[in-house]
């Protein structure tokens, strides 16, 4: 287990919160960007699946934490599409 590691990912994981009530707040996209937002999943996948197969320890629950945190802002990102163009 890399404490380097963990470190990082509890950073990660302290940030997208911030978003996370400013993207359900504010009902808006404004300064958020989704293909940014598929990256970072891609790169937890990547994470979750590396943890998996090769070297399965407790960060692969702050993997899976941190993709659970970007995907809701990704929820929220077509929720808030939906509303500028007013169809809820």
């Amino acid at each position: 287990m890399s404490h380097f590691e963990i470190i990082m990912l509890l950073c990660f994981a302290s940030a997208w919160p911030f978003s996370i009530y400013k993207s359900y707040t504010s009902r808006q996209n404004a300064g958020k960007s989704l293909l940014f937002m598929y990256v970072v999943e891609i790169g937890y996948v990547a994470g979750l699946l590396h943890k998996y197969f090769y070297n399965m320890d407790g960060v692969f629950y702050l993997y899976l934490f941190n993709f659970c945190l970007v995907l809701i802002d990704i929820c929220l990102y077509y929720r808030n599409l939906l509303i500028a163009k007013k169809i809820i």
